[in-house]
């Protein structure tokens, strides 16, 4: 299917590896020129070289956090007028509540509310004047339903999308897009890095914990970042232009709910 997004130009936050590279890799193939982001260096030079190498297409690739007001300076001046952004950032370790004291839980705040709002602002007064914009922000299966030690990167991604539900209205005249993804067990190094610590803490081996661990997923397995960017890739396109303010959930039906 012809996407209609050839030419376009896409900012994909934290993209160099996982979700978000799956996210950029489905925007390259699509036909967008492709503005890369992480924070290490050597990781973030080879995901641009690969993408470039597979689909032909211009790829810039900004080393920075976009948790900092300069990442998000460098991404925006190395793309003033994107058509597309995609709002991805890792979120705060897990800890039990707890354990947050007032500095982690403000710094969970601007990593998954903050950013992604100041982003938004940056980037639809553009949109708004070319009528045309896609947004999309990857936040979580814990949006839905509790995760533990998660509750802090679930609060600032579930205020987000309480933030956003109006703001997508206020844009949906201008032809602009809102909408989020919610991973739930996806095939990254994030959710290998929780298979270890089960393991520590039960004695089982990583294998025995990632087929339980699938085992409790309706489709029996977990999901992949390939995926999971074709899916952010359509949200983009110009089939989707009707579709704003919704929750996606890609989770092989984890989340028990008719509605």
């Amino acid at each position: 299917m012809d996407l209609g997004l050839k030419g376009k130009k896409a900012i994909i936050c934290a993209s160099s590896r996982g979700l978000g590279r799956g996210c950029a890799e489905a925007l390259a193939e699509a036909g967008c020129a492709i503005v890369l982001n992480g924070r290490d260096e050597a990781v973030l030079a080879a995901t641009r070289a690969a993408i470039m190498e597979r689909f032909g297409v211009q790829v810039t690739a900004v080393a920075a956090d976009v948790s900092t007001q300069d990442g998000q300076k460098a991404l925006l001046e190395a793309c003033p007028e994107p058509d597309i952004l995609v709002n991805n950032n890792g979120g705060p370790p897990r800890k039990d509540y707890t354990e947050l004291d007032r500095e982690a839980l403000l710094n969970g705040a601007i990593q998954n509310f903050v950013t992604p709002i100041e982003l938004i602002q940056a980037v639809t007064p553009g949109m708004k004047a070319r009528g045309f914009g896609r947004i999309v922000n990857i936040t979580s299966l814990s949006v839905k339903m509790p995760i533990e030690g998660l509750d802090l990167s679930s609060g600032a991604r579930a205020g987000l999308t309480a933030f956003l539900a109006g703001v997508c209205r206020q844009l949906a005249p201008h032809g602009i897009t809102i909408n989020n993804l919610l991973p739930g067990k996806m095939d990254t190094d994030r959710l290998k890095g929780g298979f270890s610590r089960t393991a520590e803490q039960t004695g089982q081996s990583l294998d025995e914990v990632r087929t339980e661990q699938a085992a409790g997923i309706p489709a029996r397995r977990f999901g992949t970042a390939e995926e999971f960017g074709q899916t952010c890739a359509f949200l983009c396109s110009q089939h989707a232009g009707y579709i704003t303010g919704q929750n996606i959930l890609m989770d092989g039906g984890l989340y028990p709910a008719a509605f």
